[in-house]
């Protein structure tokens, strides 16, 4: 499962699945075998459970979404291209960059297959060679700005306690050049006056992405035959296959700039529900979060949620909703027993509804004089993470973005899927169960494939498994965001991975 998905970043995540931890969940077996939905609306309580996640991140963001007033004019004064403003921004430390005149960028793009929306991005040029990889990063949520990565995961500089902006040692743009977006439209800086620019599905999220994409190389056009990654986290584990898919479909159509894709990563990601919600159980229980009584009573959920996922597949809209609703039964069964851990790194607890504190992102990026830095319209504020956005996205949750990635392979476009061990949402069982489910040339190849270490400066970091193009690796002492947690470890990774040494 919304990026650092759900949501974190959260999604950093890039992030994405929430305790609603005002249900109050009984463990009888009667309690599992009756219906929980009678008395609660779907669009109720999936809308609480969006605004939930965003407590628990300490984040207030003063509108829910940004949808401003088409007679505003200062929101109304881009062309239809691409506009970006070179940076000028004070940075405290050392950059350690190897290059001349170092370029920061932010910008909004006018997309071109809707009424008034505009697409906000921050672009880091590599701080060691102009050639490195490009790399975009994307945060789940659904619903959560890109920013939250920037920040706190692998951006290139972090928040002081003074709101200085000091330098990241394991910025992932120490090797790569590296663009973060605010999507789906709603989120972060990005903006609409007309609501029906607002996304429901894979579909507009990822024609939006293409047509920014296609937009940024025309105007970076030095930067065309980069090789071209895409990365994220959490829900990004929807956004990056369909995402992925359309671009290659793009170079095959010669629709436009080709654009030179070479792989795409996800960490700790929801990619197939249908899979990964039935590791809930066998991961809690591995973990010691439930005991064997739980795990036979909370399995008795499962026929039901997977009976939904198969329906949404089919093409029925109720079904996505009412496996949303019902799916999460299972998660949320487990968090009533597990307590008040943080669910996205179960060695950790949460503070009442405090699990982490991003709040001085929302306090600099809200700050006038920051805003006119990064070319913002004054009347636009920092919506750090829109439950708008994450309840428009409600009946996609339940697809499988998995569908996509067999061609991708067997075209030999590279996939790297990591998770951080103590992640319970989007946790690394469940993503391996998937990853060794994909069915394509090399299925077997894979399954073969003997699990060796990842090492860091001759320390273990993780366990991976490798054959051909795709690579699984689970990462240890992290959690959901494993940039955050594992910060050399993550940048070693992204320089291994985009070089072909991983």
């Amino acid at each position: 499962m919304s990026s650092s998905s759900s949501l974190f970043p959260l999604l950093f995540v890039a992030i994405f699945l929430v305790l609603c931890s005002q249900i109050a969940l009984s463990l009888s077996p009667n309690f599992f075998l009756q219906s929980h939905n009678d008395n609660i609306s779907p669009k109720k309580f999936q809308l609480t459970m969006g605004e939930k996640l965003i407590r628990q991140l300490n984040l207030f963001p003063k509108h829910d979404i940004n949808i401003v007033s088409s007679k505003d004019n200062s929101v109304n004064n881009y062309e239809n291209k691409l506009f970006e403003k070179k940076l000028d921004l004070s940075y405290l430390g050392d950059s350690g960059a190897t290059v001349q005149d170092l370029g920061h960028h932010a910008g909004y793009f006018p997309l071109i297959n809707t009424k008034s929306a505009r697409m906000f991005y921050f672009f880091f040029e590599s701080r060691s060679n102009k050639n490195d990889p490009v790399v975009i990063w994307l945060t789940g949520g659904p619903g959560c700005s890109s920013e939250l990565a920037l920040f706190y995961e692998n951006g290139p500089f972090k928040i002081s306690n003074n709101m200085s902006l000091v330098w990241n040692d394991f910025g992932w743009d120490k090797v790569s050049n590296l663009i973060y977006v605010d999507q789906p439209t709603g989120t972060g800086f990005s903006y609409t006056s007309d609501e029906s620019d607002i996304r429901h599905n894979e579909t507009g999220v990822s024609n939006d992405l293409y047509d920014f994409l296609q937009a940024f190389f025309n105007a970076h056009p030095e930067y065309v035959n980069n090789d071209f990654y895409i990365t994220g986290e959490s829900y990004a584990g929807h956004y990056i296959p369909a995402f992925a898919s359309r671009v290659h479909q793009g170079n095959i159509k010669k629709e436009g700039i080709h654009i030179n894709l070479k792989g795409f990563a996800i960490g700790n990601g929801l990619t197939n529900p249908e899979i990964q919600y039935k590791a809930y159980t066998d991961y809690s229980l591995d973990m010691k979060l439930i005991n064997q009584t739980d795990y036979d009573y909370i399995n008795q959920l499962y026929p039901t949620c997977q009976q939904e996922i198969k329906l949404c597949a089919s093409g029925s809209e109720d079904a996505c909703m009412k496996g949303f609703n019902d799916c999460n039964l299972i998660f949320n069964s487990i968090m009533d027993i597990a307590g008040d851990i943080n669910y996205y790194d179960i060695r950790k607890t949460c503070n009442g509804s405090l699990c982490y504190d991003f709040s001085s992102m929302e306090t600099y990026l809200n700050d006038d004089q920051v805003k006119e830095a990064l070319g913002v319209p004054t009347s636009i504020d920092f919506v750090s993470c829109s439950s708008s956005v994450y309840h428009a996205m409600m009946t996609d949750w339940m697809k499988n973005l998995e569908v996509g990635i067999p061609q991708l392979l067997e075209d030999g476009i590279n996939l790297l899927i990591y998770a951080g061990e103590y992640d319970l949402i989007c946790n690394w069982l469940g993503n391996s169960n998937w990853v060794h489910a994909v069915e394509w040339s090399g299925q077997k190849g894979f399954e073969a494939a003997p699990s060796v270490s990842f090492t860091v400066d001759g320390e273990e970091k993780g366990v991976q498994k490798k054959y051909g193009p795709l690579i699984f690796l689970k990462v240890h002492d992290a959690g959901h965001m494993v940039p955050m947690d594992q910060p050399k470890a993550a940048l070693e990774m992204l320089q291994r991975w985009t070089h072909g040494n991983l």
